[in-house]
C-alpha cells in the first residue's frame, strides 16, 4: 500500500482549511472506493497547515484515477503529480514485465510503475523529485526501446518541444536494432539456434567414431543460446529478491548438466525459450488488435485554404480548419459538418452497426466549444468512414485530442491495470516459488532415506523444479484481460483494465440515471386532449402558433410534435408573447388572448377555476408521468397537451435481456418526482424507481445498494453522475464518444449512446471471467499433476517441460478466443 499527501491549500486554492465542506466532499467521494483504504486530514504543526492524506493500493486504483475522482468533486488539483504512458519494445513476456515493473518502480520519485507483457509502461511520478527524462533513462537502462509516448491530454503533461523532437526521433528509429544483433526477434532466433545445435548434437551422438566432445560442445552452445535470456532474467529477478520461474528453470538446467544429462538440459532450455517466443507472438496478436485502433485515423487531410485545396498531415490541423472528406474515405478529425449530407459508418469508434445520417450545422461560424451540446447528426469523429457523398467538416479538436486518440490512450493504459485474479496469482507465486525451492532442497537428500544414488535424487529434484514452474499461471490472466479489453474496444466499449472487466461480470445490481440514459433526454408531445367540442387540429394550431414564439425546451417539443401531427397545414403567427414566470405564457392569436400554462396559472394567477371534467383529465394526464399544459383562448378552455421524456426504443428489451442474464435488481435514479419515475419504470419494466433525488442523494443511494448487493454499477452520462459513479463498484458512461468528462469519469465507457451495448459488455466480461477460470484450472491442474508425477519418477525433465510449455500455449490460445466474441 502507498500513500500520498496533498496540501489542502494547493488542492483547493479557494479553501482556507480542512474544515471547509469541499474537503469533506472529496473525502466522502474517495472513501469506500475500491483500492482506497483510508482518507484523512493530517495536521502538520511545524508548517502550520493541513494535508489530505490518501492511502491507496496502486495495483487496484492509479493515482491518476484518484485525481480524476477529486477533479469530479470540483477540486482544482496541483500539478505536482503526473503520469506518462509509453509503448516500448523489448518486453518479452509477462514474467519479464514483472521484473521490469520492480526495476522502474525503484527510480527516485516514481510513485508507481506498471509494465504489461504486451509492451506498455505506465509511470506515475512526483514532479518535485524526478522528471520525464529520468524516467526514460530508467526505461532504457532495462534494454527497452521507447517506440511511442502515448499522449496525455492537458497542458501540464504535454511534452516540450525538446521532448517532441526526441519522441519523433524515437519513432523514426524504432525499427533499428533492439534486443540483440538480430533485432526484435533475437529471442526466437536464439531458441531456433539452440534447437538446431541440440538436434545436431543428439544426432552425432549415435555415430560411432565421433568424439564425445563434439556433441558436448554443441550441447554447451545450445545451453548458451537457449539459456541466455533465461539467465539474464533470473539474475535480474534474484537481484531484486525475487525467485521467479526463470530461476527455477536455470537451476534445473544446471542440475541436468551437473548429472551429465546435457541433452536433457539443452532440451529444457530449448522448449522453455521457444515457449517464451511463441507466448510473445501470441500476446502480440492481441496487442495488434489494440494497435489497429490507432491505424483507423488517416495520416493526411485535405484542407480548404481559401479557393484551393491542400493535403496536410493530420497533426498540422488546427481548430477551425475546414477539411474535405471524399466519398468512402476515412474522416481525418473530430468536427462538425458544415456542408453536404451523407451517411457515416461510426462502427470503428462507437460499434454502431448502422451508418448514421449527417447534415450541416445551421451556423458554421460558431466555435462549438461545448462538444456535449452538438447534436449527433452534425458531429463526426476521426477514424469513421464517410458514405457516398462529399462532406466538408469544421475541425473542433486537434489530432492528439480527438476521441480516437483518447480511446487509444485509455485502452493502452488499461493493459497495465491488473485484475483481482492477476493480483491473486502474483501473490500466490510469491509464496509458491520459495515453497518449491524448499521442497527441492529436501528432495536432494532423498537418497539418505530411500535406496537410490545421489544422482537419482538430484535428477528427481530438478524434474520437480520444472514441474512446479507456474509458467501457464503467470500468463493465464493477463492474456485473457488483454484479449477482452481489445475485443470490447472493437465493439465500441472502453474497459479500463482487468478489475472493471472482472467486476462487470459479477454484478447483481445496476443503477441507471433516467434522463438521457433510459430515456431520450428530450420531452416529446405525448397527449393531445381537446375540451368542450374543440377539435384536436384546432387545439394544436393554437398551441403551435403561441409556442413558436418561445425559446423554452418544452415549447420546442410542442412545436415539433404538433407539426408532425398536422403535416402540411399552414399556421398563422401569434404575437405579443409574454412569460408568466413558473406558470406559463400568454400571447395574442386571431384577435384573442391565449394562455398556456399549469393549473397555478389559472387558479392562482388569473383566479379562474378549471371545469370539473377538465380538472379530472388534468389529474389523469399528470398521473401518467406527463408534464401537462392547459390552453385557454378568450373565455374558453381548449384542452390539455402533455409532454414527457419518453423511454428509448431499446430500453424495455435491454432490461429484459439483463434480467435474463442474471441481473437481479435494476434501479432507476432520477431527480423527477416519484410519479414520473413510476410511470417510466412501469413502461420499461425496471425493478425499482427512486425519484426526487439530488446528486448527493444518488451517492447515498449507491452506498445503500452496495450494502445490499455488494457489487453495483452506476450507468449514466458521466457528467452529472460522476459522484455516484465514483461510489459504485463499476461506473459505466453512456454515449462517451466525444465526451472528455465521460471518458475520464467511467471505469467502462459505452462509446455509442446505445443501451444494447450494455448486455454485450456484461456478456463479454462473463466470458472473460470464465476463460480466466479455465486457464487457472489448466495451469494449476497441470502443476498439481506434474509435481507428484516427477516426485515418484513417472515423468522426467523432458516430459515435464514439454507438458508445461504446451499448457502455456493452451491458456494463451484459449484467451485469444475472446477476440472472436460475438455481440
Amino acid at each position: 500500500m502507498k500513500k500520498i499527501e496533498l496540501d489542502i491549500p494547493v488542492l483547493l486554492p479557494d479553501v482556507p482549511d480542512e474544515k471547509d465542506h469541499c474537503v469533506s466532499r472529496i473525502m466522502d467521494m474517495l472513501e469506500g472506493r475500491e483500492g482506497i483504504d483510508k482518507v484523512h486530514v493530517k495536521d502538520n504543526t511545524t508548517a502550520g497547515e493541513s494535508k489530505l492524506c490518501i492511502h491507496f493500493q496502486p495495483e487496484i486504483i492509479t493515482l491518476e484515477r484518484v485525481q480524476e475522482i477529486a477533479r469530479n468533486s470540483g477540486a482544482k488539483l496541483t500539478d505536482q503529480f503526473s503520469h506518462v504512458v509509453y509503448e516500448v519494445e523489448g518486453v518479452r513476456h509477462q514474467r519479464h514485465a514483472r521484473t521490469l515493473t520492480a526495476h522502474i518502480s525503484d527510480t527516485k520519485g516514481v510513485i508507481d510503475a506498471q509494465v504489461s507483457g504486451s509492451g506498455t509502461i505506465r509511470v506515475e511520478f512526483d514532479r518535485t523529485q524526478t522528471n520525464e527524462e529520468a524516467i526514460k533513462e530508467a526505461i532504457r537502462k532495462n534494454d527497452l526501446e521507447i517506440l511511442e509516448r502515448v499522449e496525455k491530454q492537458g497542458k501540464s503533461d504535454r511534452p516540450s518541444s525538446k521532448e517532441q523532437s526526441e519522441h519523433k526521433h524515437e519513432e523514426e528509429g524504432h525499427e533499428h536494432t533492439h534486443g540483440g544483433i538480430f533485432g526484435a526477434n533475437t529471442e526466437l532466433i536464439f531458441a531456433i539456434i539452440c534447437g538446431s545445435l541440440l538436434g545436431i548434437g543428439f544426432g552425432l551422438s549415435f555415430i560411432e567414431g565421433i568424439s564425445y566432445w563434439i556433441p558436448l560442445a554443441l550441447y554447451i552452445g545450445a545451453y548458451f543460446f537457449g539459456g541466455y535470456y533465461t539467465a539474464k532474467e533470473a539474475i535480474e529477478a534474484v537481484a531484486k529478491g525475487n525467485f521467479e520461474i526463470d530461476f527455477l528453470m536455470l537451476v534445473a538446467a544446471i542440475g541436468a548438466a551437473a548429472l551429465g544429462e546435457w541433452a536433457e538440459g539443452a532440451l529444457l532450455l530449448f522448449l522453455f525459450s521457444i515457449g517464451h517466443a511463441l507466448e510473445h507472438y501470441a500476446m502480440n496478436k492481441a496487442r495488434k488488435s489494440i494497435a489497429a485502433l490507432a491505424d483507423l485515423a488517416p495520416k493526411t487531410a485535405l484542407v480548404r485554404r481559401g479557393d484551393r485545396q491542400e493535403e496536410v498531415p493530420v497533426e498540422a490541423l488546427k481548430r477551425g480548419d475546414v477539411i474535405i472528406i471524399k466519398p468512402n474515405s476515412k474522416i481525418s478529425a473530430d468536427g462538425v459538418v458544415v456542408k453536404g449530407t451523407s451517411s457515416v459508418n461510426q462502427a470503428p469508434i462507437t460499434g454502431e452497426s448502422v451508418p448514421v445520417d449527417k447534415r450541416p450545422v445551421e451556423d458554421p461560424s460558431l466555435n462549438y466549444k461545448d462538444e456535449n451540446k452538438i447534436p449527433a447528426e452534425h458531429r463526426v469523429f476521426s477514424g469513421t468512414i464517410n458514405g457516398s457523398s462529399v462532406l466538408e467538416v469544421k475541425v473542433i479538436k486537434e489530432a492528439k485530442d480527438s476521441t480516437l486518440s483518447r480511446l487509444v490512450k485509455l485502452v493502452k493504459e488499461a493493459e497495465t491495470q491488473k485484475s483481482p485474479t492477476q493480483q491473486f496469482t502474483d501473490k500466490f507465486e510469491k509464496y509458491f516459488v520459495p515453497s518449491v525451492l524448499t521442497l527441492v532442497v529436501l528432495l536432494l537428500f532423498a537418497f539418505l532415506v530411500i535406496d537410490e544414488t545421489f544422482g537419482d535424487s538430484f535428477y528427481r529434484a530438478m524434474a520437480v523444479l520444472v514441474a512446479a514452474s507456474p509458467c501457464a499461471l503467470a500468463i493465464s490472466t493477463p492474456s485473457a484481460v488483454l484479449s477482452g479489453v481489445a475485443r470490447a474496444a472493437r465493439g465500441g466499449v472502453l474497459i479500463k483494465g482487468g478489475r472493471p472487466l472482472e467486476d462487470l461480470g459479477e454484478l447483481t445490481a445496476l443503477a441507471f440515471d433516467k434522463t438521457g440514459t433510459l430515456t431520450e433526454g428530450k420531452p416529446k408531445l405525448t397527449v393531445v386532449a381537446p375540451h368542450g367540442g374543440v377539435s384536436e387540429e384546432e387545439l394544436l394550431i393554437v398551441a403551435i402558433a403561441v409556442e413558436k414564439l418561445s425559446d423554452h425546451p418544452l415549447a420546442a417539443a410542442v412545436v415539433k410534435g404538433g407539426k408532425e401531427r398536422l403535416s402540411g397545414i399552414s399556421i398563422e403567427e401569434a404575437k405579443n408573447l409574454q412569460s408568466v414566470t413558473g406558470r406559463g405564457v400568454k400571447a395574442e392569436f386571431r384577435g384573442e388572448e391565449v394562455f398556456i400554462g399549469n393549473k397555478g396559472l389559472f387558479e392562482e394567477e388569473l383566479n379562474i377555476q378549471l371545469p370539473p371534467d377538465l380538472s379530472a383529465k388534468l389529474k389523469e394526464v399528470e398521473s401518467g408521468g406527463n408534464t401537462a399544459m392547459i390552453l385557454r383562448k378568450g373565455s374558453s378552455f381548449l384542452g390539455i397537451i402533455g409532454l414527457m421524456d419518453t423511454p428509448k426504443d431499446e430500453a424495455k428489451s435491454v432490461i429484459k435481456r439483463l434480467k435474463k442474464i442474471g441481473i437481479r435488481r435494476m434501479i432507476m435514479l432520477t431527480g423527477d418526482n416519484q410519479q414520473v419515475a413510476d410511470s417510466v419504470a412501469a413502461e420499461i419494466e425496471i425493478t425499482d424507481a427512486w425519484g426526487g433525488l439530488l446528486p448527493e442523494d444518488k451517492v447515498d443511494a449507491i452506498k445503500k445498494l452496495r450494502q445490499q448487493e455488494n457489487k453495483v454499477a452506476m450507468v449514466g452520462d458521466g457528467v452529472n453522475d460522476a459522484p455516484a459513479m465514483a461510489k459504485s463498484t463499476v461506473g459505466i458512461a453512456m454515449g462517451a464518444a466525444g465526451s472528455d468528462v465521460a471518458l475520464e469519469t467511467a471505469d467502462i465507457a459505452l462509446m455509442a449512446d446505445n443501451l444494447n451495448d450494455l448486455p454485450f459488455a456484461i456478456g463479454l466480461s462473463r466470458r472473460s471471467k470464465s476463460i480466466i477460470k479455465q486457464n487457472l484450472w489448466v495451469s494449476l491442474g497441470v502443476t498439481a499433476l506434474l509435481i507428484p508425477a516427477t516426485i515418484f519418477s513417472f515423468a522426467g525433465i523432458g516430459i515435464a517441460v514439454l507438458i508445461h510449455e504446451g499448457s502455456t500455449l493452451v491458456v494463451v490460445g484459449n484467451a485469444l478466443r475472446l477476440l472472436a466474441y460475438k455481440k
